[in-house]
C-alpha cells in the first residue's frame, strides 16, 4: 500500500460515511438534514470533508439536480457493506449463551403471502423466544440491493434474473388471475365471457414491464385484449387491491391472496380461468454475509422446509 493509503483509514472520520449514505438514500442534502435532525450547512460541510478526504467528487450539486458520480456510487456500495457488517455486531456479540439470541432482518415485497414461510417463522419464534425480528417492505429491486449490500438477513421477492452473487431459492409459486370490484359492470353477472373484457381499463403492478418478473401477467392482460394503457399502477398489493375494489380498473392478483376478498364479496375473478401465469417468489440470502447463529439457524430451517415440501405443495392456486 502507498503511504497515503495506509493513513487513510486512520484519518477518515467514519461518521462521514454514514452521513454520505443518508444523502444518497434521501436523494438530497436538505432531505438528509431533515432525516438526521441536523442543519443543512452541517450536512454540506460533512460531504465536503468526505470529498476532500477521498480526493473525489462524490455528488454533483446543482439547482434542481442531484446526481451521484461514479466514485460516489462505488463509495456508497462499500458504505452499505460496512453498515451491514456493523449492524450485525449486536447479534454476533450476543452469541454463546445457553439460549439462542440475536436479531433477524427480513426485507420483502408487499405481496409475499406464504403459509409455509409463516409456519417456519412460527415454529422458529416459539423455539427461540430470545430472537427478535424486523420486517421491511420494499420493491423487488430494492430487496435485491439490500441483501447484496449485506443490510438484511434474507429477502423475499420477485426476480426476472437471478443475481450472480446471491443465493436464490424458489420459496413458493403463485398463480395470477384477473379481478374486478363490486362496482364494476361485470361483477354481478351470472357469467362473463373473455370477449367482454376487451378494451376494459386496467390497473397493474409496476413490475409488469417487458422482461420484468411479472411479464407473464402482462401477457394475461393482452390475452383478454384489455386496454394497453394502465389507468392505475402501484408497487404495493394492498393499494392495487384498493384500485380494483373502487373500480379504477380490472387488475391481476395472486389467486390465494384474493381468495378471502372473493369470499367476502369484495372481488370477483374474471376469465380466463385456465392456463394462468405462474410466478416464482424467491428466498434470497447473501453467501458472503457472516451469519449470526440466529440467522444461520433460521435460514437452515427454511432450507429444510424447501427440501422436504414438494414444489407442487408450495404452488398456490
Amino acid at each position: 500500500m502507498k503511504p497515503y493509503e495506509q493513513r487513510f483509514p486512520w484519518n477518515l472520520d467514519w461518521n462521514l460515511l454514514r452521513t454520505f449514505m443518508v444523502v444518497v438514500e434521501q436523494r438530497g442534502i436538505s432531505r438528509a438534514a431533515s432525516f438526521l435532525g441536523l442543519k443543512q450547512p452541517t450536512i454540506s460541510s460533512a460531504l465536503k470533508r468526505l470529498e476532500d478526504t477521498t480526493g473525489h467528487q462524490l455528488i454533483i450539486r446543482k439547482p434542481n439536480e442531484f446526481k451521484v458520480t461514479r466514485a460516489g456510487q462505488r463509495l456508497y456500495s462499500e458504505c452499505s457493506s460496512i453498515f451491514g457488517a456493523v449492524s450485525q455486531l449486536p447479534s454476533l456479540l450476543e452469541e454463546g449463551g445457553s439460549e439462542l439470541r440475536g436479531h433477524i432482518t427480513i426485507v420483502t415485497t408487499s405481496h409475499v403471502i406464504s403459509e409455509h414461510f409463516d409456519d417456519v417463522l412460527n415454529t422458529f419464534a416459539e423455539a427461540h423466544p430470545k430472537v427478535s425480528f424486523s420486517v421491511a417492505v420494499a420493491e423487488s429491486d430494492d430487496v435485491v440491493t439490500r441483501v447484496a449490500q449485506n443490510r438484511a438477513s434474507l429477502g423475499l421477492c420477485l426476480l426476472h434474473k437471478i443475481p450472480s452473487d446471491l443465493k436464490a431459492t424458489v420459496l413458493y409459486r403463485e398463480k395470477f388471475g384477473l379481478f374486478c370490484g363490486p362496482k364494476h359492470r361485470l361483477f354481478h353477472r351470472d357469467s362473463v365471457s373473455l370477449s367482454e373484457l376487451e378494451g376494459e381499463p386496467s390497473v397493474s403492478f409496476q413490475t409488469e414491464t417487458e422482461g420484468g418478473a411479472l411479464e407473464p401477467v402482462t401477457k394475461l392482460r393482452l390475452r383478454a385484449k384489455m386496454a394497453t394503457n394502465w389507468r392505475g399502477v402501484s408497487s404495493n398489493l394492498l393499494e392495487l387491491r384498493r384500485m380494483i375494489v373502487t373500480n379504477i380498473g380490472i387488475g391481476a392478483l395472486p389467486l390465494h391472496v384474493a381468495k378471502r376478498d372473493t369470499g367476502l364479496g369484495l372481488l370477483r375473478q374474471l376469465p380466463p380461468y385456465n392456463e394462468l401465469p405462474l410466478i416464482n417468489i424467491y428466498l434470497l440470502n447473501n453467501p458472503k454475509r457472516k451469519l449470526s447463529e440466529a440467522e444461520a439457524a433460521f435460514l437452515s430451517q427454511l432450507d429444510e422446509m424447501v427440501k422436504t415440501v414438494d414444489i407442487e405443495q408450495r404452488t398456490y392456486a
